[in-house]
């Protein structure tokens, strides 16, 4: 049954950045598609929670909450959303699996935290990749829009390590309350921020509201990418650990290129497949110490939410 619903997770996880494409090449406007995802989702997570007594309302009046919802929802998916009208779901999917590289460089370039021969190796490895990656379309006639896309998607996993460096913090914080709790309480800021930057910056009126793919597309983000795979992701944690279920992190970029190629008739070149393996090669050796240390030491206490995203 693990191993069924850690499958499971890692092709829903893999496929909400097709999911998210059709979308936005359906004219649906990127801000308020996903502004309306995470709060619906969040909305839905939250009011749940209620009902079984497991949290109150007055928890989203905290600024933790803002905070979070600002860095992990807002400051990574506006960007995702915005570039993947340019770049292709499977080359956003490898991108956004920068996220742990960025955790490990804040941890030394701000917080001058010690690193091993491994871990900057690593961080090489995977910016090679990047590299990699970028280049491969830069002869298209779409190159620089391309690009411009490709690396709008790495300032937005910049976010997501500050989000996921503070939510450390948030959680100490506020011990007794459910990772499920305050990832709904932050995705209800961070939608309803996406809503007000779809306000001042889109043009929303009946005719470019989600319908026909691009609703079908909303649908599978809200249920089944930010509801259903989430709790599969909690359910993994408590009867595992930490770690297992974050490795989709290294599974879904290559789910999502597949899925990008064989359903939407992305292009793969064997430069963004090096780009790809690199990437996750560099990530991997990053994080081995960590990863063989939580594993060699079964988890105790509540588990961080910052590997369920999309």
């Amino acid at each position: 049954m693990i191993l069924v619903n850690y499958l499971l997770m890692c092709l829903i996880f893999g496929t909400t950045f097709l999911a998210i494409k059709i979308g936005v090449d359906a004219a649906a406007p990127p801000f308020f598609s996903a502004g309306l995802r995470f709060f619906a989702a969040g909305l839905a997570l939250f009011l749940w929670m209620v009902w079984r007594k497991k949290t109150r309302f007055r928890i989203l009046l905290r600024k933790e909450m803002l905070l979070t919802g600002i860095l992990l929802t807002f400051g990574t998916f506006a960007p995702l959303y915005w570039a993947e009208q340019h770049v292709s779901s499977g080359s956003a999917a490898v991108f956004s699996a920068t996220g742990p590289l960025m955790i490990l460089l804040i941890q030394m370039l701000v917080f001058k935290a010690k690193s091993t021969a491994r871990t900057v190796a690593g961080c090489l490895l995977g910016f090679t990749g990047v590299l990699l990656l970028l280049l491969s379309d830069l002869s298209s006639s779409a190159g620089g829009a391309w690009i411009i896309g490709g690396l709008v998607i790495l300032a937005g996993e910049i976010s997501y390590a500050a989000g996921t460096l503070y939510l450390r913090k948030v959680i100490q914080r506020y011990p007794e309350a459910s990772p499920i709790t305050l990832n709904a309480a932050q995705m209800m800021h961070g939608g309803f921020l996406l809503l007000v930057l779809s306000l001042l910056t889109e043009p929303i009126h009946t005719a470019v509201l989600p319908a026909g793919p691009a609703l079908g597309s909303l649908a599978y983000l809200i249920i089944i990418g930010s509801m259903v795979a989430h709790s599969l992701y909690y359910w993994l944690v408590a009867k595992t650990n930490p770690v297992f279920p974050s490795t989709w992190l290294y599974i879904s970029p290559m789910i999502a290129m597949a899925a990008g190629a064989l359903l939407y008739h992305e292009r793969i070149t064997w430069l963004s497949v090096a780009g790809m393996i690199t990437i996750i090669a560099g990530t991997l050796i990053t994080n081995m110490d960590s990863i063989l240390r939580v594993i060699r030491r079964p988890a105790q206490g509540k588990a961080s939410v910052a590997g369920t995203r999309h």
